[in-house]
């Protein structure tokens, strides 16, 4: 349930309630805007029976949340979130873009395409020293070691990075060396994991599962948030259909329904939701223009021998062309780099 507070209600008025409820042992999430108030209540509301909130000074009046989801509901907080990323700040104004490749191989490749996206626009080097893969003998990342060659690349470059997390001791390391971690498909209902990653406090990148339901996805999101930390940017790499024609099919319908059902930022990945380079480029115009608030795309100085994904990688001179074309539909979309 929220509770809708009238124009301008007094602090004095917002405290009246938001004590009331939380004397009822009860949690409760402000969300301020310019004019009204919105008081988010999660728990048993069967413990409020008796209590007449609607006639209590300044309210409004209540609206009950029939989805499972509350935190990341846009009900909950109507205005979209912004998230801040080291110097940058992910929101309905912006474009990010998070550029790299799909893992981290040596230090001079990664600083090599820190280098390379950096000077074409990229705000993001994104780099996997974690790879949980299919098969347990396909390369699994540099670790730690690699997550040192993500933090060089920021000291030398000045972009924001992020990495992906498996684990709690993944997490840990990760902390001391990158910006913001990502949660990868497969671990989207790993909540241990969500939890733990809401309790870091870092801005957490949260990918779509394999085949994942928006709801399901708003709801992993919800785990990450309820720990304490809002800073939740959601990302749609493609569901499993029966599509063979490309790796994953890209939902970009997910765009503007995340939009109409959440305040939290969405971006898409192109590069994992088709497995294949040609198709990136038309896809991420797309995702610009249904709305998305940034896009991550897999980069790689030379992709014919990456260790992984490298037939989606896009070249430099590729990902160089692609941001060029971009400009006119970041126009378009109001948004800056």
């Amino acid at each position: 349930m929220i509770i809708v507070m009238k124009p301008h209600a007094p602090q004095a008025a917002v405290n009246r309630v938001t004590d009331l409820i939380q004397e009822k042992g009860l949690e409760t999430h402000l969300s301020v805007g310019k004019e009204v108030t919105i008081i988010g209540v999660v728990g048993d509301k069967n413990r409020l029976a008796g209590e007449n909130l609607r006639i209590l000074p300044w309210v409004d009046k209540l609206v009950p949340i029939t989805e499972s989801y509350k935190l990341s509901n846009r009900k909950f907080h109507p205005e979209p979130t912004r998230v801040r990323v080291g110097n940058h700040e992910i929101g309905p104004d912006t474009l990010t873009i998070m550029a790299g490749p799909c893992a981290v191989e040596t230090e001079e490749q990664l600083m090599t395409i820190a280098r390379e996206v950096k000077k074409t626009g990229a705000q993001f080097v994104r780099g996997g020293a974690y790879k949980p893969r299919t098969s347990p003998y396909s390369f699994q990342g540099l670790e730690e070691e690699g997550l040192r060659y993500m933090a060089e690349a920021k000291k030398e470059y000045g972009l924001n990075t992020i990495c992906e997390v498996i684990s709690e001791k993944a997490i840990e390391a990760a902390a001391k060396y990158v910006d913001m971690l990502q949660i990868g498909a497969r671990n989207m209902q790993n909540f241990q994991l969500l939890r733990e990653a809401g309790r870091s406090g870092m801005p957490i990148l949260l990918k779509r599962g394999l085949a994942a339901t928006i709801d399901e996805w708003l709801n992993a999101a919800e785990y990450i948030i309820a720990e304490g930390n809002p800073n939740v940017v959601l990302c749609e790499r493609g569901i499993r259909t029966y599509e063979t024609a490309t790796r994953n099919t890209l939902d970009l319908s997910a765009v503007p329904v995340i939009r109409e059902k959440s305040h939290l930022p969405v971006i898409v990945d192109p590069s994992h939701a088709t497995g294949v380079r040609a198709y990136v480029a038309p896809l991420a115009k797309a995702a610009v223009a249904c709305g998305a608030d940034g896009l991550m795309i897999e980069v790689h100085n030379d992709p014919e021998h990456a260790l992984s994904d490298g037939p989606q990688s896009l070249t430099f001179d590729c990902f160089g062309q692609l941001m060029t074309d971009l400009q006119a539909y970041i126009s378009l979309a109001g948004r800056k780099l």
